[in-house]
């Protein structure tokens, strides 16, 4: 809005109020360039009165007045939703540009070294700076969405895969895709089935200082896991391999005493019966 010089000035403050109203509505990305035209409205109009207004007993009034707009317009800048960085800043440089076209504006009845044309110099740099700022505004708003992540692997895929390779005899493989899958899923349905299907891995190539070692860790890692009572069974036929039959004998019997019900503890039983028979 431009102020000729036959407007009073009533008309200029209404000009000045109506600039401070736009600002306010503008609320979204949508109104963010609304918000900027009232700032322009409403500064070009408090520095053309600021200038204008007599110098008489009204004085104080007007220049109370002034300094409430200027703080709603403040107010206006401190609740833009601010996108990134960038802009940030720039709103930032907007608001000391502010400040010193207030302080310029409360001083110009006390000085005579301001003149209008040094007002509006200053307005025109802030103007070219806010117009900065709602060009990337709108840069961002027409951005376009990030494309979304790719989903990852199937955990019962992965599980699959790894125990088709054991029963095929692919131990090599089998034994690095269970171990993917519990650097993957430590904490998964099928974890402890994984752990397991490592020690199986192991047993299956006569490792069985290797294989004991990962059956033990079935029942440390997953105490409530389904696969706890084959894991001990499996631990007491490595420790009688590795001729602990010591260390067998309490596996099997420490099965039997957890999981009396299971048909892991039935088999520790036929196999300590044996043993005694021997």
């Amino acid at each position: 809005m431009a102020f000729g010089p036959g407007q009073s000035i009533g008309s200029r403050r209404r000009g000045f109020a109506a600039g401070i109203s736009a600002a306010r509505e503008a609320g979204g990305d949508g109104g963010r360039a609304r918000g900027a035209a009232g700032w322009r409205r409403a500064l070009g109009a408090l520095a053309v009165v600021a200038l204008a207004a007599p110098a008489g007993g009204c004085y104080a009034p007007q220049m109370m007045s002034f300094k409430a707009g200027l703080d709603s317009l403040r107010a206006v800048v401190d609740t833009m939703a601010v996108r990134d960085s960038v802009a940030y800043a720039e709103i930032v440089e907007i608001r000391r540009e502010i400040a010193s076209q207030k302080d310029l504006l409360l001083n110009t009845r006390a000085s005579s070294g301001s003149s209008t044309s040094d007002v509006f110099d200053r307005m025109g740099r802030v103007e070219g700076k806010l117009d900065e700022v709602m060009g990337r505004f709108q840069q961002m708003t027409q951005r376009p969405a990030a494309p979304a992540a790719p989903a990852g692997p199937d955990p019962s895929q992965l599980y699959d895969e790894a125990a088709q390779d054991l029963t095929q005899g692919r131990y090599s493989m089998a034994l690095r895709g269970f171990r993917d899958f519990i650097q993957r899923f430590p904490a998964g349905e099928l974890s402890d089935n994984a752990q397991y299907g490592v020690g199986e891995c192991f047993f299956a190539q006569s490792m069985f200082d290797s294989a004991a070692t990962e059956y033990a860790l079935v029942g440390d890692k997953y105490p409530d896991g389904d696969r706890v009572p084959a894991a001990l069974y499996k631990l007491a036929l490595s420790q009688e391999k590795l001729k602990q039959s010591a260390e067998a004998k309490k596996t099997l019997n420490d099965l039997i005493k957890r999981y009396p019900l299971s048909g892991e503890a039935q088999l520790a039983r036929e196999r300590l019966g044996a043993s005694r028979k021997h």
